[in-house]
């Protein structure tokens, strides 16, 4: 028996490229794991993909509760040590004008709120890289931020996706300065999130690699990401949950920054019988902010063009033991796993 197979966890938001891999590493664990999902017509495919990766036999549950409804939330926490708030609403792909910032950061109370009730040991928080940066400043390269670094959610340039995730946050922070129960709180700020696809389903950031190696984005912006590998970031997860130095803490988990036209490169050099495919032609930044005005995925980049930001993770992985893997390798990783898969 596991030292872990007495201790429930709760993920949130199974539906989500990361919880589902979440779920699959703390069934690896020996975890019990309960998950929510805001419909349970869902759990039927839900459990088919975890089923692929490691046998869930009867240590895998789900259940009924909405970051936008009361409902359900203590049921869910009935029993649980542990809560790793992934839910988030979605980010690029959003429609204009969707209300990102309230599901996030009502959710999240909902979410804390009713973790403090249950007696919850300890919530992790999937917050984002996004909510650690400095400000814009002339030039490509920005100044390192770490994790006493807080984006302003004013900031005009801010796109949606990254003021809820700031907003959500900072909403757990003061909601822990009131609570008295004992909990404790973690949140871990990822960057772009590359690794293996799961079920067949080219999701989020993943789409970023298949459009690359399928042709299907004909120019390279000028913008870049800090990378990290998923299974790289489960583990994040997993030392955020249960490290007592880990409590009431943030934890940037980000590799090595890539432009896009670098990870065109090395997808190139890797995979060179369809570097035909591969573009290889700048587009120009007039081109992008143009877009802006018009697509929801132009407005979504347009914020990150020619901006090189990078991350201080010295204290992840002092405090937490933990490296991220070099971001070539989850680009490489990524890419094989559409490949393996027939995606692209």
């Amino acid at each position: 028996m596991s030292a872990n197979s007495n201790s429930t966890v709760l993920v949130t938001g199974g539906t989500g490229y990361l919880a589902k891999w979440v779920i699959v590493g703390l069934l690896r664990e020996g975890y019990t794991v309960r998950v929510t999902l805001r419909n349970l017509s869902k759990e039927s495919e839900v459990r088919a993909s975890i089923d692929e990766q490691v046998a869930s036999v009867d240590r895998l549950s789900f259940v009924a509760a909405d970051l936008l409804k009361d409902e359900g939330w203590m049921r869910a926490m009935t029993g649980c040590k542990y809560v790793l708030h992934v839910a988030s609403p979605m980010g690029q792909g959003a429609p204009k004008g969707m209300d990102l910032v309230t599901p996030a950061r009502d959710g999240t109370l909902r979410v804390l709120s009713a973790a403090a009730a249950s007696g919850i040991e300890r919530v992790v928080c999937t917050s984002s890289a996004f909510a650690s940066q400095t400000p814009a400043v002339a030039g490509e390269m920005q100044p390192i931020a770490n994790e006493d670094t807080w984006t302003v959610p004013t900031e005009t340039s801010l796109s949606e996706y990254a003021r809820s995730k700031v907003l959500a946050e900072r909403a757990a922070w003061e909601f822990m300065k009131t609570d008295t129960s004992g909990m404790t709180l973690a949140t871990v700020l990822p960057g772009l999130i590359l690794g293996p696809v799961m079920n067949k389903s080219v999701t989020g950031s993943l789409e970023l690699i298949s459009r690359l190696l399928t042709g299907k984005l004909p120019a390279l912006p000028r913008i870049g990401f800090g990378i990290i590998e998923t299974n790289n970031l489960v583990d994040l997860h997993m030392k955020a949950m249960t490290s007592p130095a880990a409590a009431n803490g943030r934890f940037i988990g980000v590799g090595d920054f890539l432009w896009i036209s670098d990870i065109a490169e090395i997808l190139k050099e890797q995979f060179q019988d369809r570097s035909a495919k591969i573009p290889s032609r700048q587009l120009p930044d007039w081109v992008l902010r143009l877009s802006a005005l018009f697509q929801e995925e132009a407005r979504f980049m347009a914020p990150m063009l020619g901006k090189r930001r990078e991350f201080d993770t010295s204290k992840t992985s002092s405090v937490l033991q933990w490296h991220a893997k070099p971001s070539r390798e989850a680009v490489i990783e990524c890419a094989k796993s559409l490949i393996d898969q027939g995606l692209v």
